[in-house]
């Protein structure tokens, strides 16, 4: 089982342990919800240091990640940041990632740590280009600040303007006089930004940030991780993407995919699916009576099975008990009423929007 550089830290504040991706992680601190409405209502530092980073140098690199990433590389300029995805030819998920474009031959590719060796061995198969891949995931940690005081806080830390850092761009800054990565992403639907340095860098930052945040912020586990990246309907590998999945029957083409650049692998497959219209599909769901809907549960339509829920919470932002769900067409309409079978006993549920929270930020 891997440590992150904060483990120590985690410990101290009594944080629930549990396995991660092969890492010991911070489960919970407090309560899910306590941390979750921090991050919601002020902010949350997340220990995100078990997540891979590939480095992607040479003459051909931008080439090579066109090829396997299913965003427009070509379009990229110095200081951006891409989300997308790594697709199997048959059009499902290796892992979805972030893409950052330092300059025309160096890239960082950010993937899951649950994914991290079978990333880096699909592509190192892929690679036949004039670039090297180097996976620098054991040399680099990373910390995550959201919420809507993230810029306030981290402000105090540097001299660096963050509010000329625009989303989903990134910048080389000090903070506190160690030079590190700073992008303004995250995954919790709220404003924020993500530290990437060695380790001895981010060990130092976590505590300065944990000082400068004082009684606004608060360190924040995966739990609600996990709830704040699903009232937003961001997917999590496993549950909403996976090598059965493609981005299309996920829902998120839109923000992951685009059919107009380059010849990416498994783009054929969603180019046909795009013509057809996929078969099944990711909605939101509501439960009409009472319970909890979990992952796996099953969703039925006059006793005929038509789906499986893949993430499902009472919502911690708006007290709904809701889920996403992966729909047979034609019962993925909204305000379709569905059964969902907890413990036995058949439940109502209706389908509606997946995004349970609407953001309070705007993305500038």
């Amino acid at each position: 089982m891997k440590k992150t550089v904060l483990y120590d830290a985690h410990v101290a504040l009594d944080a629930q342990m549990v396995d991660f991706g092969g890492f010991l992680m911070p489960l919970i601190y407090t309560s899910i919800t306590e941390e979750h409405n921090y991050v919601r209502e002020k902010a949350g530092i997340f220990d995100v240091s078990h997540m891979g980073e590939f480095y992607i140098k040479g003459k051909e690199a931008g080439k090579f990640v066109d090829y396997i990433f299913t965003n427009d590389v070509s379009s990229m300029v110095d200081g951006q940041v891409l989300y997308g995805m790594m697709l199997y030819p048959t059009g499902g998920v290796v892992d979805d990632l972030l893409v950052y474009k330092v300059h025309n031959e160096f890239y960082i590719m950010v993937v899951n740590a649950s994914n991290a060796d079978k990333d880096f061995a699909w592509a190192t198969e892929q690679q036949k280009f004039d670039c090297v891949l180097t996976n620098e995931s054991d040399n680099i940690s990373e910390v995550a600040l959201q919420g809507p005081l993230a810029e306030e806080i981290l402000q105090k830390l540097t001299d660096y303007d963050l509010s000329t850092l625009t989303f989903f761009t990134f910048s080389m800054m000090l903070i506190n006089g160690k030079n590190v990565l700073v992008s303004r992403t995250g995954y919790t639907g709220e404003d924020g930004f993500e530290i990437y340095g060695y380790e001895t860098e981010i060990k130092e930052i976590w505590k300065e940030i944990l000082e400068a945040g004082g009684e606004n912020i608060a360190p924040a586990g995966l739990g609600c991780r996990d709830t704040l990246r699903f009232e937003v309907a961001l997917p999590l590998y496993g549950n909403e993407l996976s090598k059965d999945i493609t981005p299309l029957e996920a829902g998120l083409a839109s923000i992951s995919v685009r059919l107009e650049a380059g010849d990416f692998i498994g783009k054929d497959v969603l180019v046909k699916q795009k013509a057809e219209k996929t078969k099944r599909r990711i909605v939101g769901l509501k439960l009409i009576d009472k319970g909890i809907l979990r992952h796996g549960y099953e969703i039925f339509k006059d006793g005929t099975k038509v789906g499986e829920i893949t993430t499902g919470y009472r919502s911690p932002s708006t007290g709904e008990t809701v889920a996403m769900a992966m729909i047979d067409r034609p019962f993925d309409k909204r305000g379709t009423e569905l059964e969902v079978q907890i413990r036995n006993k058949m439940k109502k549920v209706v389908v509606r929007n997946k995004k349970f929270y609407t953001k309070s930020y705007k993305e500038n």
